[in-house]
């Protein structure tokens, strides 16, 4: 057998050092004021955008770093970490092509009418009609089909369960993801006299808004709802409240997208805060801000404060869509208007792209955390897909 000649690992470092302090002796980069043995550092942040250095050809590497500036490159970090994870990574995929739904790929068949989907790590459940789809993430196969979920509006992934509101009659139903399909059990019956439109989650208890059931006017009022697990009792809030149709939770507050204006409320659904504007779609928390199409473009709030930080692109959300054609993925804001798909940094507040969907109209997007999921709607003749963007 031929021996193969094994160096000392002593010896390979040494030539490594010494091959590595050849080429950045004298600058590392555009940096002249870096040492070799911390150059291959300094440069990676420099070139995945993190630092850019404290001039166009210094660091400073002994310069004291604020708190301020520490949680700009962690969140830059962060973010670099996020991307090199996705799945785009493991297919080479950096870009945002063009999608081939009209082609058949990437979607999967729902009913008539999907909604709003919703994802719980592993699979993501979309609503259509009277069913619920399950559908698995990493390649869009149908799981799952669930009946009995009435004209099902929204869908919340929580506490192990998948809950599901729908209309006539304006039921909660609560699905087991570990059991056989079947008919999803209801838990909580009748819980407003308007429709449950959207669902969230505050950490212990369901929150649901109720508004803009079919119906000939005179119509009841909107309202919220409050469910409480185990006990399943509905306390309904009509107070403050004129047609609710979205509720987010960012951690502390629950905010509601009302008719007229952006309301926070506090534990027990008293609005404590509003902020005047048309929404015309459902919103969306980043870990941040709250994002929502209103007559003035797409709107951003400060959840801390209520402040309005920006209102982006008014000129093409003439026609967002109400019923909740938004996504966050971690990184970025997907909106539709109402078949044009258009990305935001969520960061930076920076327009991305945007591409048509070729279908008439998204009716809900959620993400997985690595893609996001749209519910894509043609009216004639009447039918819907799960996509994956």
């Amino acid at each position: 057998m031929k021996k193969i000649a094994i160096l000392p690992l002593v010896l390979i470092a040494a030539l490594l050092a010494g091959g590595a302090s050849r080429v950045v002796q004298d600058q590392c980069g555009p940096f002249t004021d870096v040492t070799p043995g911390f150059c291959p550092y300094v440069l990676e942040l420099y070139y995945l955008g993190i630092t850019a250095g404290t001039s166009a050809t210094t660091f400073s590497p002994d310069d004291p770093l604020t708190r301020g500036q520490g949680a700009v490159f962690i969140a830059k970090g962060l973010n670099q970490a996020l991307a090199r994870s996705s799945r785009r990574a493991a297919l080479g995929q950096w870009w945002t092509t063009t999608p081939h739904w009209d082609l058949g790929l990437g979607v999967t068949n729902l009913g008539q009418f999907g909604t709003a989907p919703a994802a719980d790590g592993a699979d993501v459940w979309a609503p259509s009609d009277s069913s619920v789809y399950r559908v698995r993430s990493s390649d869009g196969k149908l799981l799952d089909t669930w009946s009995g979920t009435a004209n099902a509006t929204a869908v919340l992934a929580a506490m192990g369960r998948i809950f599901v509101v729908g209309e006539l009659p304006n039921n909660l139903y609560m699905i087991d993801p570990t059991a056989p399909a079947g008919a999803a059990p209801v838990v909580a019956a009748n819980i407003a006299e308007q429709g449950p439109e959207s669902i969230a989650f505050d950490g212990s208890r369901i929150w649901t808004a109720n508004c803009c059931l079919q119906g000939i006017p005179p119509l009841p009022p909107g309202s919220i709802s409050i469910i409480t697990p185990g006990t399943w009792d509905v306390q309904t809030i009509t107070t403050g409240f004129d047609a609710p149709t979205t509720v987010v939770f960012d951690g502390t507050s629950m905010w509601v997208v009302d008719l007229t204006a952006l309301k926070r409320a506090d534990s027990s659904g008293a609005v404590t805060q509003t902020i005047p504007m048309s929404p015309a779609g459902n919103a969306v928390f980043d870990g941040a801000n709250i994002w929502l199409p209103t007559s003035a473009g797409l709107t951003v709030v400060r959840a801390s404060t209520g402040e309005i930080v920006a209102n982006l692109a008014p000129q093409t959300l003439t026609n967002a869509s109400a019923e909740g054609g938004i996504g966050f993925d971690g990184r970025r804001i997907l909106l539709a208007s109402p078949s044009r798909l258009m990305l935001w940094d969520a960061q930076s507040l920076a327009p991305l792209g945007s591409v048509e969907t070729g279908y008439d109209y998204v009716s809900g997007i959620c993400s997985d955390g690595i893609n996001f999921w749209l519910t894509l709607q043609n009216f004639s003749p009447d039918s819907s897909v799960l996509a994956r963007f």
